[in-house]
């Protein structure tokens, strides 16, 4: 069946025929909205409604191209949302205004799970798909205004002409031009992806597990030595941050000192992650403790990022508790 047929089926009422057309571009819609929005739960929810919405006004559809109309509607649909954030619910502990940045990360920043190999960019797109999905780089856009945050992943990330970006935001070619020059100035240095290097030789599973073998024995020197001199660890959806190679080996030390501690190996936002469990001491079972995401430079790690929400495990397929018996 071609293009042609599905869609014509799909404009005539037809939803197998319009799933048919929208699977394909489903991955990159929803890693799309997860840039604008930093939060897998959020992400998935506008998404739905965005294809909700294509679903609705698929008769109206140009045929020109599929893909650009989703992102349009994905798009606005992200932006939407974000006007109205202040109906998203503050955790416990945070007082100021929606929206309002604090020290360290974003407090509803989330990890995006598994790898983004098959992300792929147009060929205007200034980063490749790791470096587009990195979760410093996430952070970093959180910190943009709704609109140059938009403009950004359509432009840089995407590979969108500016054209095509100003249709799909119902502006003109002008103000997007420079809606990307503020947003790239005002992009935090070590927030670029081009600052966010993933390396993808065998040398990255050596430097985590090293790193989880001296966490293990609470090998303070080891762990120094294995961070870079500007390392950051940060806990979303905490508001403090941890800087430099001693302060993050001591308060790693100082949490779990004398605790044993399990880890299994997985991957978040393209980059290497590890789950950690650590003993019940009333059950013969393993309790997740979080989920550590791994920013490597060379042979060193330059940031850690844990997570301790269970909505994270879940999406990331991992049990909440392990028999003591568990062997990876």
């Amino acid at each position: 069946m071609t293009e042609a047929t599905t869609l014509a089926r799909a404009q005539a009422g037809d939803g197998e025929a319009f799933r048919a057309l929208v699977d394909p571009h489903r991955r990159e819609l929803m890693a799309h909205c997860y840039r604008i929005l930093g939060s897998v739960q959020d992400a998935e929810d506008v998404l739905q409604e965005a294809l909700l919405a294509a679903w609705r006004a698929i008769g109206q559809f140009d045929g020109r191209s599929l893909r650009a109309w989703l992102y349009r509607i994905a798009t606005n649909h992200c932006l939407n949302y974000l006007r109205g954030e202040a109906r998203r619910p503050q955790p416990a502990g945070h007082h100021g205004p929606p929206g309002q940045d604090r020290p360290g990360d974003p407090w509803w920043l989330e990890p995006y799970p598994g790898d983004v190999d098959d992300l792929t960019p147009g060929p205007e797109a200034r980063y490749d798909a790791r470096e587009s999905i990195a979760l410093s780089f996430v952070a970093g856009l959180q910190h943009l205004p709704p609109q140059q945050r938009a403009v950004l992943v359509l432009r840089d990330v995407l590979g969108f002409s500016a054209a095509e970006t100003a249709d799909m935001l119902g502006t003109t070619a002008t103000a997007v031009n420079s809606a990307l020059v503020r947003a790239r100035a005002a992009l935090p240095p070590d927030r670029s992806p081009h600052e966010v290097p993933i390396p993808t030789s065998p040398a990255e599973a050596a430097v985590v597990d090293r790193f989880v073998r001296a966490f293990q024995r609470f090998d303070l020197p080891e762990l120094v030595s294995l961070l870079t001199d500007d390392a950051r660890l940060t806990m979303p959806p905490e508001p403090m941050e941890h800087r430099g190679p001693g302060a993050i080996a001591r308060f790693l030390v100082e949490l779990h000192q004398g605790q044993e501690l399990r880890f299994l190996p997985t991957r978040a936002n393209g980059q290497p992650a590890m789950v950690l469990y650590i003993p019940d001491p009333q059950a013969p079972i393993w309790r997740f403790c979080g989920l550590i995401v791994f920013s490597l430079r060379g042979g060193q790690v330059r940031g850690l990022t844990r997570f301790a929400g269970q909505a994270s495990l879940t999406r990331f397929g991992f049990p909440r508790t392990l028999p003591r018996g568990f062997d990876a």
